[in-house]
C-alpha cells in the first residue's frame, strides 16, 4: 500500500490508463463490463473541467455543505486558496498541510487531522458549488459584492409536490462533493476543509454515502439503489462526448460568464420506506419502475439497454411500460430531450426510533441549466410517478459548481471572485 506522504511516481500514468481504457470501451466494449477492481491511484486535480462531475464515479461520498459565517471578502478568498492547496495536495495522496500530520511543532496543532495516514489517493476528487444564498442573503443583501455575477441558472427551485424539506439540511452557501474508494479518504478530506475554514465557514449539513447508484462511464457495470434495481442505466457519460457538450457544461453565452465551463448540481436527499416497498410483490415493483427487477430491461424487451418501447401493448391491451411509470416519466423523450448526468449514493443514516430505516438515496445531478433540465424532469415525476408512494423528499440543494482549476496560480472561486 503506498502512503499519501509519498508521491506517487504513477498518479500520471493512472489516469492516462483510465482514459485510454474508456476510450477503447466507447468503441468494442459490452455495454456491461466486468466489474473492475476500486482504483486506489490519484485522478488529476487541474483541468478545464472539476473533477468529480464525469469521472468515473466512486463507491464512497461524504457531502458537505457550508455557511459562511464572515462578513470579510478578503478572509473568504482567501479561505478559498487555502482550499485549493489543500486540495490538490489531499487527491494526489498527500497531507493537507505542508508540515502533515506530525511534521510541525508538537506545541502546536497539526496542519493534517492524521486519520488517512498511510492510505492511497483512493480516487479522491473534491468538487466545489456555489450556492444562491453566497451572492444574496434572504433579505436580498449583496453579501460579497458578487450580486451582479448570480447565473440565472441559479434561479431557486420550485417546490414540488409531495416534498417535505427539511430547511436545517438544505440549501447552504457552499457546497463540497467528495469521492473517493474508501470511505475515510472522503471523510478525512471534508474535516481538513472544515478544520482549515474555522472561523470562517462552518459545517450547515453532511451526508455520507455508499454503493454509487450512478454510473458515470461505459466503464462501469450498472449499480443498483436500496430498492433493488439498476438505477441510472440511460445516464450520461464520460465518453459521451457531444452530449456533454449540449447538456452538461455551461458556456459564457448562458449569461455567466465566469461559469464556462462548469455545471449545475441539484442535490435531493430522498428518503424511501423501505418496509413498505420490501411488502410490494415484484410484479408491483416492475411496474412502478418500467423495468424487470433482474436484467433491468424494460419491460417487454430482453436487455438493460435496449431502447424502451412506450407503444407496446400488453395481452390486456394496456401499455406494457404504464403511463405512471419511472422510466416513462422520466425518459428524455417526454422532458423536451433534457438529459442529467447523475452521480448519486445510497445512504443509510440510523433507524427512525420507529423501527424503520433511515435509509434512501442522496440524489446528485449535474447538468447545463437546472430551468431547462431538472426542473421539468422534476415536476412530471412529482406529478405521476407511483413511486412517490415509497419515498420523501426531505432535502435540497442547487449548485452552481465552476471550471476546473489551471494550476497553481489559480484556486477554487478566482473567476467569481476578480
Amino acid at each position: 500500500m503506498v502512503s499519501r506522504r509519498a508521491a506517487l511516481t504513477a498518479t500520471g500514468i493512472g489516469l492516462v490508463g483510465v482514459a485510454a481504457t474508456a476510450a477503447v470501451s466507447a468503441a468494442t466494449a459490452d455495454p456491461e463490463p466486468a466489474a473492475a477492481p476500486a482504483f486506489d491511484g490519484a485522478v488529476p486535480f487541474f483541468g478545464e473541467h472539476q473533477a468529480g462531475i464525469v469521472t468515473p464515479a466512486q463507491d464512497r461520498l461524504h457531502f458537505a455543505a457550508f455557511d459562511v459565517i464572515t462578513k470579510d471578502r478578503a478572509k473568504l478568498v482567501e479561505m478559498l486558496r487555502e482550499w485549493t492547496a489543500a486540495a490538490a495536495r489531499m487527491t494526489q495522496g498527500r497531507d493537507a498541510g505542508t508540515l502533515g500530520a506530525v511534521g510541525g511543532q508538537p506545541e502546536a496543532p497539526p496542519d493534517d487531522t492524521g486519520e488517512a495516514l498511510g492510505l492511497p489517493p483512493s480516487g479522491l476528487t473534491l468538487t466545489i458549488g456555489f450556492g444562491r444564498s453566497l451572492f444574496r442573503d434572504a433579505a436580498g443583501v449583496d453579501r460579497f459584492g458578487i450580486a451582479d455575477r448570480l447565473p440565472a441558472a441559479l434561479e431557486a427551485l420550485p417546490h414540488f409536490p409531495g416534498d417535505a424539506l427539511r430547511p436545517e439540511i438544505s440549501d447552504g452557501d457552499l457546497c463540497v462533493q467528495a469521492c473517493a474508494n474508501d470511505p475515510q479518504v472522503a471523510v478525512h478530506a471534508i474535516r481538513n476543509l472544515a478544520r482549515i475554514g474555522f472561523g470562517v465557514v462552518s459545517i450547515r449539513y453532511s451526508q455520507l454515502g455508499f454503493g454509487r447508484t450512478s454510473s458515470t462511464s461505459r466503464t462501469q457495470t450498472t449499480p443498483r439503489n436500496l430498492m433493488g434495481f439498476k438505477d441510472g442505466t440511460r445516464n450520461m457519460k464520460l465518453e459521451d462526448a457531444e452530449l456533454l457538450r449540449e447538456q452538461l457544461w455551461a458556456r459564457a453565452e448562458d449569461g455567466a460568464a465566469w461559469m464556462a465551463g462548469g455545471s449545475y448540481l441539484v442535490t435531493r436527499r430522498i428518503r424511501m420506506t423501505v418496509e413498505t416497498w420490501d411488502r410490494t410483490s415484484l410484479t408491483e415493483q416492475e411496474a412502478i419502475f418500467g423495468r424487470d427487477k433482474g436484467e433491468g430491461a424494460p419491460l417487454g424487451k430482453a436487455k438493460e439497454f435496449d431502447e424502451p418501447d412506450f407503444d407496446a401493448k400488453g395481452a390486456d391491451g394496456q401499455p406494457m411500460i404504464a403511463k405512471e411509470a419511472h422510466i416513462r416519466l422520466a425518459h428524455p423523450d417526454f422532458n423536451n430531450g433534457a438529459h442529467l448526468l447523475r452521480r448519486g449514493y445510497n445512504f443509510v443514516d440510523g433507524t427512525d426510533g420507529l423501527g424503520r430505516l433511515d435509509a434512501g438515496l442522496f440524489f446528485m445531478a449535474y447538468q447545463r441549466d437546472p430551468r431547462k433540465q431538472f426542473v421539468p424532469v422534476q415536476r412530471s415525476l412529482a406529478r405521476a410517478d407511483v413511486l412517490n408512494e415509497y419515498i420523501r423528499h426531505v432535502s435540497s440543494g442547487l449548485w452552481a459548481c465552476p471550471a476546473g482549476v489551471t494550476g497553481d496560480g489559480d484556486h477554487w472561486g478566482r473567476a467569481l471572485f476578480s
